[in-house]
């Protein structure tokens, strides 16, 4: 395994299908996640002097925003594919205070106290070990550093759990809210859906002030609800789940995914909720537990 790589299965899907999909398609992307773009970048409490780190930056969107913001914004990803996109964007922008690098943030030797702030919209959720990941971020950070991100509440409370419900229903999909055992690290899209278990990573990795607070955005997933439909079976979990199904049952079951989008269909398109975490703390430096 490459020394400078912690989740090399995350790596694998970031370089595959998951992040060419997500490198060819930065709008639809976006277009689910922009509405807590505005909310993380003001908790951030960005001021024009600050250096930023944005961690599992993607396509770049909030990179680019927070470099409108700043001085300088450095965004990492494990994902080649979304960081030549993120690039080519920033140029054609002419956004020049903005840079990319491909590292996996747990293990990146990032130069100590070289920032002010490190950001992450759903970018922090798949972590070997987020305790260990967390305090190499906080390294990152000036004394007094500001860290604040989103993440996801338990999948039902998603909107387009219903969605996956419908489809469930024609084919097997896994559960997406099984939340990780004590003695585990959380590894999952809902790794941190519980509050208590983010204090704790937190805490233990080394921050103070932890505030976590809900937020509530709409997600929009296509013009109508077949555009919706085709969106999420071209999406990488998707085809992975359902790369066995049965023809005749996977048609099946987007039909019934196309039905349930319909009951979200407004004059802007398929608006779904979201339920989210805006977590802000920050960074009081190394603890014992995770020197360790």
């Amino acid at each position: 395994m490459n020394p400078q790589i912690a989740n090399p299965h995350q790596a694998e899907a970031w370089n595959g299908y998951e992040g060419r999909h997500w490198a060819a398609h930065p709008d639809r992307y976006d277009a689910l996640n922009d509405p807590a773009n505005t909310p993380l970048l003001d908790a951030a409490r960005l001021t024009r002097g600050d250096r930023v780190l944005d961690i599992g930056c993607g396509n770049g969107h909030l990179t680019r925003l927070a470099a409108r913001r700043c001085a300088a914004a450095l965004g990492v990803d494990l994902s080649g594919p979304m960081l030549e996109q993120a690039r080519a964007t920033a140029e054609a922008e002419g956004i020049g205070n903005v840079s990319f690098v491909q590292a996996d943030a747990q293990v990146h030797p990032f130069e100590e106290a070289s920032f002010d702030a490190a950001l992450s919209r759903f970018g922090i959720m798949f972590f070997a070990d987020p305790v260990a990941a967390f305090a190499n971020i906080g390294w990152a950070l000036r004394p007094g550093g500001r860290l604040a991100f989103v993440c996801p509440q338990e999948f039902a409370r998603f909107d387009h759990s219903a969605v996956f419900e419908a489809i469930a229903a024609h084919v097997p999909l896994p559960a997406l809210d099984e939340e990780p055992k004590d003695d585990e690290p959380p590894t999952g899209p809902s790794s941190f859906a519980d509050p208590d278990r983010t204090r704790r990573v937190l805490g233990a990795a080394g921050y103070t002030g932890i505030d976590i607070s809900e937020l509530e955005t709409f997600q929009h997933w296509g013009e109508d609800a077949e555009a919706a439909a085709e969106f999420l079976f071209e999406m990488g979990p998707m085809r992975h789940w359902l790369s066995d199904a049965d023809p005749a049952a996977l048609a099946r079951a987007r039909t019934a995914a196309t039905d349930l989008f319909r009951s979200y269909e407004t004059a802007d398109g398929v608006r779904l909720v979201a339920r989210l975490w805006l977590v802000t703390a920050g960074w009081q430096g190394p603890s014992p537990e995770a020197a360790g």
